[in-house]
């Protein structure tokens, strides 16, 4: 059997129950209706595509519109989400043009030169020339068995000339109702961290849910605002679980997310963290690879770290992606592209960049490198390297030394960070 009578279509609002019965099926999940009003809450029809076989909704892909911090600027990116093909339908092309009719809406509005997504199998997406982007930082922590460092002594650069610490005190909140505070400190910090996103109002309420079937057994979600004489500077959001053996209390801690704007807050907000009352462990996802907490630890081997994949990252139109971020070093290099899929990108393009901005242009000069898409979409955060892509054979040096100056120009002196799955 093939897909070849099934309509390809524009979605409306009509049709959100039926793509939630799907995503349900396609990942052995039950929506409660809450969850279906708060991820509803979020939904854009216009970009949500439908795979109708007689009118029943057996496929599914949606965009939403955000922004993506990329190194050294903010720029606009197509956020997927809500992929998935019926079980009764696979194996039919489905996703395949549902993935490549995305791609071309994509590039002919003209408005988002990167998409960006999570996989939930990462053999997927590079097929339609998503590059694993960044990484996630998982810990499992016996807290007892660690304490955090002193902090060195001496003013934190880039902070007030008082004492960042003179006065500061951490404040309970309830999530939902701090959302002011808690957008304060992440949009002093969301310009300057590649891989976040941006969060209006209606985004905040969605991150904030607190539906019952996300909690696994463990408390609604808690906050805590770090506070200051000049205003909040970092927060926390986390749940508790809570457990008892024979020797008594083993409660485990559940971080959400972490957001300081210096060292003393950063450290602040751990420290609290780690020590809570009756806990005696303390597991947290969507930590960045150069998260400080490896620093501050007197034991880095007692948090558990794993490492996981995080954002996948596709470039739309190669020119104006290049020429949108900023660069660590100047670099003046022609990079032959490979894309089967958008062609217009395929061909040799000029980077001429640096800390101050970018150009790409098209050229016939002999190319310095050579790789496909996936590759740039790979290192476009700053994330995996041009050189370690080219020790795997991804990116071919064509001219000596070339490689060596792209990658260090491609690099960023923080490491890509997703603070949300989407």
């Amino acid at each position: 059997m093939d897909g070849a009578g099934i309509q390809l279509r524009i979605g409306s609002a009509d049709d959100w129950d039926a793509i939630t019965d799907l995503m349900g099926q396609v990942f052995h999940e039950t929506w409660a209706p809450t969850a279906r009003d708060v991820e509803g809450s979020i939904f854009e029809p216009e970009r949500s595509l439908v795979a109708d076989d007689g009118g029943l909704v057996v496929g599914h892909a949606a965009a939403y519109t955000r922004d993506l911090t990329v190194p050294g600027a903010v720029v606009p990116a197509a956020h997927i989400t809500l992929v998935g093909v019926a079980p009764a339908h696979r194996r039919r092309g489905l996703l395949t043009r549902m993935m490549h009719r995305q791609l071309h809406e994509i590039a002919a509005a003209g408005r988002e030169a990167v998409a960006v997504l999570w996989a939930s199998e990462g053999k997927i997406y590079p097929r339609f020339g998503y590059g694993l982007a960044a990484q996630q930082l998982r810990i499992d922590v016996r807290t007892r068995e660690i304490s955090l460092r002193e902090p060195a002594p001496g003013r934190p650069p880039h902070t007030p000339a008082g004492d960042p610490a003179q006065g500061a005190r951490l404040r309970l909140v309830r999530p939902a109702e701090a959302i002011a505070d808690l957008a304060k400190v992440y949009e002093q910090l969301r310009p300057d961290r590649p891989g976040w996103s941006s969060r209006d109002d209606r985004w905040w309420r969605y991150v904030l849910a607190d539906l019952e079937s996300q909690r696994n057994g463990a408390t609604p979600l808690s906050g805590v605002v770090h506070d200051t004489a000049d205003g909040p500077t970092g927060y926390a959001l986390w749940r508790t679980l809570s457990r008892w053996d024979r020797g008594g209390p083993d409660g485990e801690v559940r971080v959400r997310e972490v957001v300081a704007t210096d060292p003393a807050t950063y450290a602040a907000l751990w420290r609290f963290l780690l020590t809570i009352d009756l806990t005696r462990s303390a597991t947290a996802g969507l930590l960045a690879l150069d998260e400080p907490l490896l620093h501050l630890v007197d034991e880095p081997r007692r948090l558990g770290s794993r490492i996981s994949d995080a954002l996948w990252v596709r470039l739309i139109d190669v020119p104006r992606a290049l020429a949108a971020r900023r660069y660590a070093r100047d670099v003046d290099v022609v990079i032959e592209v490979t894309d089967v899929l958008l062609p217009a990108n395929a061909g040799r393009w000029r980077l001429t960049a640096g800390p101050g901005g970018a150009t790409c242009t098209p050229t016939d000069d002999p190319a310095d490198l050579s790789c496909t898409v996936l590759e740039l979409g790979a290192a476009y955060l700053g994330g995996p390297s041009l050189a370690a892509l080219g020790s795997a054979g991804r990116v071919r040096e064509l001219t000596p030394g070339a490689l060596a100056v792209a990658s260090t120009a491609f690099g960023w002196h923080r490491l890509p960070h997703a603070t949300e799955m989407f």
